[in-house]
């Protein structure tokens, strides 16, 4: 066994600056100066004798076999980081710090409500958030960057448990003057090819749309997508189309101010499990399943 091995630092760093691609960047995510950075990764090289990392004026790159390093410092960081969350899940339920990320289609509507009740009945929990889109998420939770996600499936997440949350239906927003504006549901056979306005890639409320649909060639012609649900809502009131919109949007008041309503999805697929997700057999799957108790009373 070799006598000098690298540290959990090194390693951070070394991460930090595949992550962000800058050393400016990276050092201000590790909370360090820019020449502390350098150095440890440059201390990294020289202990294990080989180059990592091709630095230029302009331009950071990492060599074949700084890549592998990188992906091997990632499950050392998190086995380490799963250490730590041992010894912590051996004390209080559900206190300490805990990092979650939300997907842009639930965190607006679920946190405000959730999160002041929350912070009354479990005060010594440091909850810290991160709204990423789910792709972003999984890879956060993947890489150890976070603890748990709450998103909404399916979607593909890997090996991971999972608690589930609730059921929220999908709704069908236009402007009120719609012509076809029907009673009760929607069925998917009135949307029109063209008028459908999605979240851009990454999201997977896209996916769920279409797949609640069941017309593939709506994804083609689709021409116009939005950053968030409230930028579509926007679009449709100015007369751009329609969309697809959660029923815990709508029930939160997204359509306030505006010409858009919104009916049922009449469909088998109209609806997307909301989840709170971890890593498989993690310390801390007790916290996990409070929090989730939490979300559902919320």
């Amino acid at each position: 066994m070799s006598t000098y091995l690298p540290t959990l630092k090194q390693l951070q760093y070394l991460v930090a600056l595949h992550e962000h691609g800058h050393f400016g960047r990276a050092a201000e995510a590790s909370f360090v100066s820019q020449s502390t950075l350098s150095a440890g990764i440059r201390e990294l090289e020289s202990l294990l004798g080989v180059t990592l990392v091709e630095r230029s004026r302009r331009v950071v790159r990492f060599t074949a076999l700084g890549n592998q390093v990188v992906e091997k410092a990632h499950r050392v960081l998190r086995e380490a980081e799963e250490l730590a969350d041992l010894v912590q899940a051996a004390g209080k339920p559900l206190a300490g710090q805990l990092r979650m990320s939300v997907i842009p289609t639930i965190a607006p509507f679920l946190l405000p409500r959730f999160l002041p009740r929350l912070r009354k009945e479990r005060p010594d929990l440091e909850l810290f958030l991160r709204e990423e889109t789910s792709h972003d998420a999984v890879e956060s939770l993947q890489h150890g960057r976070v603890d748990c996600v709450l998103l909404a499936l399916p979607f593909a997440t890997g090996e991971v448990d999972k608690a589930h949350i609730s059921d929220d239906p999908l709704y069908v927003a236009f402007p009120k003057d719609d012509p076809r504006d029907p009673p009760a549901t929607i069925s998917a056979d009135m949307i029109d090819d063209g008028r459908l306005l999605l979240l851009e890639d990454g999201h997977c409320l896209k996916d769920h749309a279409l797949a609640a649909c069941n017309r593939p060639e709506l994804r083609g012609s689709t021409t116009m997508i939005g950053t968030s649900l409230h930028t579509l809502v926007q679009m449709v009131d100015n007369g751009l189309g329609l969309t697809m919109l959660p029923k815990m949007a709508v029930d939160a008041g997204i359509l306030d101010g505006t010409d858009v309503v919104a009916r049922p999805l009449k469909s088998e697929q109209a609806s997307r499990e909301i989840a709170l997700i971890w890593r498989k057999n993690s310390p801390r799957r007790e916290d996990f399943e409070l929090l989730a108790e939490e979300l559902r009373a919320g």
